[in-house]
């Protein structure tokens, strides 16, 4: 039979919609950072619900980094200034409670990165690469000896490429795909046999590509950032994701 197709209907408990309507008020600006909330009893007179449904909507609320409620105050709610941070932890659940596969999130990886590099090699400072550099030296130091240390060293000249994007979705974005990502494969690399051979190929991964930054050659090295990222990581995705991964490569 034809016609439209529906879709399941989803109980909506009181509470949701709640947070429905303030996070609407903060993002139309009806709210803004410092004001406050109405005080507990007005928001049951205002939504007509239950003073436990009131405070299961603020606690909501505050766990998405949205409001700040005090215990004992006698003041509604304070919503609160944006930050990166819960913006951080908002993404961070997202990816793990969707289940996102590990393909997925290092196709998403491989585009930030690259984007991220493409930005550094046209904005980066002196400083910036000083830093780079620095975390490179770490990375070949470590690679004989530890390979939590050479981890760090590695997150830290990304953060040293994000950072010099001047894009703070960019450094928020990376840092979170990229700790998940690390984080599920990261026993697999430690036990691997060939450990020692793959930090020495990253190294050589991330000499290239600061080799483009350093020049100002946006394009390099955010491909040198695509193939690095699939080269590290293509034996740890699925056989049916691989071909998303290179697709990426024929940019």
């Amino acid at each position: 039979m034809g016609g439209p197709r529906f879709e399941p209907v989803r109980t909506v408990r009181a509470y949701e919609r709640i947070v429905e309507q303030i996070e609407n008020a903060v993002e139309t600006g009806a709210l803004t950072p410092g004001q406050r909330l109405p005080s507990e009893r007005e928001l049951m007179a205002q939504f007509s619900v239950s003073r436990s449904t009131v405070r299961e909507a603020l606690r909501v609320l505050q766990a998405r980094g949205l409001v700040q409620s005090r215990p004992g105050d006698p003041n509604g709610a304070e919503v609160q200034p944006f930050s990166p941070a819960a913006l951080h932890k908002s993404m961070t659940t997202l990816a793990r409670v969707d289940e996102l596969s590990l393909g997925e999130l290092v196709q998403f990886r491989m585009v930030l990165d690259a984007s991220a590099n493409l930005l550094a090699a046209r904005l980066r400072t002196d400083e910036q690469l000083a830093e780079m550099d620095t975390a490179i030296e770490r990375m070949r130091k470590a690679a004989e000896v530890s390979y939590d240390e050479f981890s760090a060293a590695d997150v830290a000249f990304h953060d040293a490429v994000a950072r010099a994007s001047r894009n703070k979705l960019i450094q928020i974005s990376t840092d979170v795909v990229r700790s998940i990502v690390v984080g599920l494969i990261a026993g697999k690399i430690a036990s691997s046999d060939d450990r020692v051979a793959l930090m020495r190929r990253s190294i050589r991964h991330h000499e290239e590509v600061l080799a483009a930054v350093r020049a100002g050659d946006g394009p390099l090295a955010a491909r040198l950032s695509r193939e690095t990222m699939y080269d590290y990581y293509a034996d740890y995705v699925a056989p049916a994701e691989r071909a998303a991964l290179r697709a990426l490569l024929e940019e």
